[in-house]
């Protein structure tokens, strides 16, 4: 779907300019986008395998909902929609804690996409069983839950086992931290 985004400058600061995802793609424009990382209260990640229809890293696993912010929404909003849209799990406001900010400055498609986002990221806790959530086909191809140690684990190695998008690992360290830290582990 090409919605409208808010585009930012380079640090981030609202220019009050809007695009189509496609342009703000094409062109390198930045833009918010939110990530929510789910654990539950045993210190387990919900990880989401992106969908095989995905132009980028199909396939491959990552956090647990992602999704562009569309112009004029908060935050919070574009993290309840897409918890929702992705996985079908209705979360409250309250629920999510925001820890922090990450610029992602990646090339795909043979320079065809400049994907310039700042992640807004969350973290909540899943309360809901695996079971019980619904997932969009469009855009998740499983989920499953795994301990903060397997997922340590899988980053460690994810060079060679496919697992995790490698240029992420930084990002992903510092997620199994902070949910490590909640738990207090």
């Amino acid at each position: 779907m090409d919605e409208y985004l808010d585009i930012v400058d380079k640090s981030g600061k609202p220019t009050g300019q809007i695009a189509l995802k496609s342009e703000a793609h094409s062109k390198g424009l930045y833009h918010n986008t939110v990530h929510v990382w789910l654990y539950t209260s045993k210190a387990e990640i919900l990880l989401q395998q992106r969908s095989h229809k995905k132009t980028i890293y199909p396939l491959l696993w990552d956090v647990s909902v992602a999704g562009h912010i569309d112009a004029g929404e908060t935050f919070i909003e574009a993290a309840l929609r897409e918890t929702k849209e992705e996985i079908g799990l209705r979360l409250e406001p309250n629920d999510l804690k925001h820890i922090g900010v990450f610029l992602h400055e990646t090339s795909y498609a043979d320079g065809q996409i400049q994907d310039n986002e700042f992640h807004q990221v969350f973290i909540a806790e899943l309360k809901t069983p695996l079971n019980q959530l619904n997932i969009q086909e469009a855009e998740v191809e499983a989920l499953k839950l795994v301990s903060l140690e397997e997922f340590k684990i899988l980053l460690e190695n994810s060079k060679t086992n496919n697992h995790f998008v490698t240029n992420n690992a930084d990002y992903y360290k510092f997620i199994s931290k902070t949910i490590t830290k909640k738990h207090k582990l």
